[in-house]
């Protein structure tokens, strides 16, 4: 998507909610800016996680945990996904 922006007075400007939504942008959330010739960029800044193996099972460390909510609605619809695809193979 390209969008025309206005800086105001203060030096901000405001992303498109279609934009941070498709982005995952949040209040709070930090961006990097790159900036070369006449082009800037801005991207999300995500911590650098990395993944483990423990205990034969692999673990990603993102830093701080996920909340509860955010962890159960995540299994929630992983279950959906595959009850979908049972189903949709086996009427």
């Amino acid at each position: 998507m390209n969008a025309t922006l206005t800086i105001d007075k203060a030096g901000r400007v405001v992303l498109p909610k279609q934009i941070r939504d498709a982005m995952q942008i949040s209040p709070g959330d930090s961006l990097e800016l790159e900036s070369s010739e006449d082009q800037i960029i801005l991207r999300p800044a995500r911590g650098r996680a990395r993944m483990y193996k423990k205990q034969g099972v692999w673990v990603l460390h993102g830093g701080a945990p996920l909340p509860a909510s955010v962890v159960e609605e995540t299994i929630r619809k992983v279950r959906r996904e595959r009850e979908r695809a049972i189903l949709g193979k086996h009427p």
